[in-house]
Formats: C-alpha cells, structure tokens, sequence
C-alpha cells in the first residue's frame, strides 16, 4: 500500500507527509497525538497496513506465492486500484499481526499491559512485522511502567503504535522514546463540506458538523440517523421540563436513557451488513483454501470482528451522550443570555454537565451519573 490509503483521512496532511516518509524506515515506537475523531486510529491501521504490505519495494518478506499471484501492482493496489489482501485485512481489523488494545475499564490495567507484552513477544503468524496498537494511551496511568520496558525494546520486528488526546505527565516517558505524530482538530466546516461531498443536503450537514463535536467518523454516522437532530432538541428541553419533582427527574432520565439506546441503531446496522459479508467472504474463501485453514481464518476473523464492534458500541454510546451533554449546556447557557436563568445559576449548571462529560472517559456507567446529574440541576433550578 502507498500513501493513497490516506486518502480517507482530512486535514491531516503534515500527519500524512511525516507517515508516508517513516514507512519506508520506520522505528520501533510512534506517538500519535490528537483529539478525538481526528483520524488517529484510521492513520495507525492505513500505516499498519503501509508496514505489513507485501508489495512495498522495501519489503523483503513476501506471502508463499508472490505478488503476482493476485495480481498486485506496486504500493499494494492491483491493477483496478483495489488493496492487496494483506492490507484488506488489515483495513478490516482482521489481520493476526495486527493488534489492538482496547482499555476494559476507566484506565489501561496492569494486566493489559502484560498482555501487551505477551502479544509483542510472540512470533509473526504471517512471517513479517507485527503491529500493536494501543489507544487511549492518555489513560494509562499506572500501566505506563509496565508498557515501558516492551516499548523502548521490543521483541523482534514489532512496532508500536500509542494514541492519545494529549501526553499527561505520566506517559513522558513513553512519549520521549516515540516518534510523535500530532493530527490537529477538525473545523465544523471541514466536516460540513465532506457531508455535503457525500450527498448531505448543505443546511443539514452544517447541523451535523455541529452536532459531531469535531469527529468527522461521528458526522457520518449521525448522516444516516434520522433521530439525530430530534435527540438534540430532547436534551435542550430539560430544563424547561425539571420541575422541583423526583417524578419527573426519574421520567426525563428514562426519557434521555431511551433515546441514547435507540441512536445505536444506525450503527447496529452497519455492523450487521459486515457481518453478513464476512460470512460470505469465509464461504468463498472455504472453497479455495484447506478446509483447516479456511475454519482457523474464519475463527480470527469473527473475533476480531466481534471484538470491534463491541468497542465501537461503546464509542457509540459514549458520543452520543458526549453529544446530549453539549446541547444541554448550551440550552442553560441560551437561558442565561435571554435572562430566564440568572447568569451564576447558569454557569454552575454548565459546570456541572461539563464535569460529568469529561469524566465520561473515567466512569463506565453514565446511565446513573445521567440521573444524578439531572437531581441537581433539579435542584439547582429550584433553589
């Protein structure tokens, strides 16, 4: 694969020059550092891809067969301009050398930092480099000591590849024995006109790019929600609707718990259609590969797959809330401006939904902190 698979990826092109120029030499560690939705974790696996391609001049390690045998042409793209097997595999999150850690509570454990080092110590499945991708690096904390010793040596042809919203004090040290790749937040316009590149009427995709909160994969999902705009108009009519009642906190969170389940649709459905094609890619792959073979492809494939969109159900969730909390925070602050709300109570209102979105990343259960946020403003307003 050339840097054409960046194609994809907007507004990140110092990201995308410094990239194309490692993947011919690259290092044992790179640091990508950005906001959320700037594109980091679809650079890191275009970039894995770059790395594990077979068709790269400066590869030497090349599948039984050859190139030729598919067709390939330079850069991992055949002749009509299709990928490779190998970084199909890797674009699709089902290739076993590449590997992505996702945290499984508020922090990146010590225990999956071990498993992080047990992963970079095995050997290649494919006979080539092995890839480790570790998001929200940021969160680490106290699983940086554990995660440092295999960063700074890792065992035979294994490259890292840490993302983080930004470095916090503890992961220096991991920081400075990386390469650092900064990608930079997207604006409401740059989203705006890829919406409406991709068909988005213009009024709605400029309500969309806000609602994205600077996530241009988030901007896309949100295109194919009918709801998504309705939603936002729930949560900007909570405080119009609290009224000093424990009945109607308990409703509006109901409410607000509802339409947070139904946003995941869109989603669901997307991620069902690619189950289904998974399933018939292994059915054509059964029919040109060893029957073992073709079972154990299938097996790594559907866990890998499962595993994905099990995290991008969380993601999911947790932007949609993310999404419900700007809108009512702007809702207390339009109070505040029309004089309906004195100015202080307003601003200890956006305090307190602006805590509970940052603290998002930290505490799994939202649903609770979503009523209990909804009692104080409650009571706030009732003071």
């Amino acid at each position: 694969m050339t840097g054409k698979g960046f194609a994809g990826l907007v507004g990140q092109d110092a990201a995308v020059r410094t990239l194309e120029a490692a993947a011919a030499r690259p290092v044992h560690a790179y640091l990508f550092v950005g906001p959320p939705g700037s594109g980091k974790l679809t650079a890191a696996m275009v970039f894995a891809a770059m790395l594990l391609c077979p068709d790269r001049p400066d590869r030497t390690v090349r599948p039984s067969g050859g190139s030729g045998e598919n067709g390939v042409a330079e850069g991992g793209l055949d002749n009509d301009g299709h990928r490779c097997e190998t970084c199909r595999r890797v674009l699709e999150g089902v290739h076993p050398d590449v590997f992505v850690l996702e945290r499984e509570g508020a922090f990146l454990s010590i225990d999956q930092a071990r498993e992080v080092t047990r992963i970079a110590a095995r050997s290649s499945l494919e006979g080539g480099r092995s890839v480790v991708i570790l998001p929200d690096l940021h969160l680490a904390s106290e699983a940086v000591p554990a995660l440092l010793k295999t960063i700074e040596e890792p065992p035979g042809d294994t490259v890292f590849i840490g993302l983080a919203e930004f470095v916090p004090p503890e992961l220096e040290t991991i920081a400075s024995r990386s390469a650092r790749v900064d990608f930079r937040p997207l604006s409401d316009a740059e989203i705006a006109a890829v919406l409406r590149a991709e068909g988005v009427p213009p009024e709605r995709a400029s309500a969309l790019a806000r609602l994205a909160g600077g996530r241009l994969d988030r901007a896309r999902l949100l295109a194919s929600d009918p709801e998504a705009e309705a939603r936002r108009g729930s949560w900007e009519a909570v405080p119009s609707r609290l009224d000093g009642t424990g009945a109607t906190v308990a409703e509006l969170a109901e409410d607000l718990v509802e339409l947070l389940k139904r946003s995941a649709s869109p989603l669901s459905e997307r991620q069902q259609a690619e189950v289904a094609e998974l399933a018939q890619r292994h059915a054509r792959e059964s029919a040109t590969l060893p029957g073992r073979a073709a079972q154990t492809m299938a097996r790594a494939g559907s866990r890998e797959m499962e595993e994905r969109h099990r995290r991008e159900q969380r993601r999911q969730r947790t932007d949609e809330l993310r999404t419900g909390l700007a809108a009512l925070a702007g809702a207390y602050r339009d109070r505040a401006l029309s004089g309906a709300l004195a100015p202080a109570r307003a601003a200890e209102a956006v305090a307190l939904i602006d805590g509970l979105s940052a603290d998002l990343a930290y505490n799994p259960g939202e649903v609770l902190a979503v009523q209990a946020l909804l009692l104080r403003l409650d009571r706030l307003a009732s003071a």
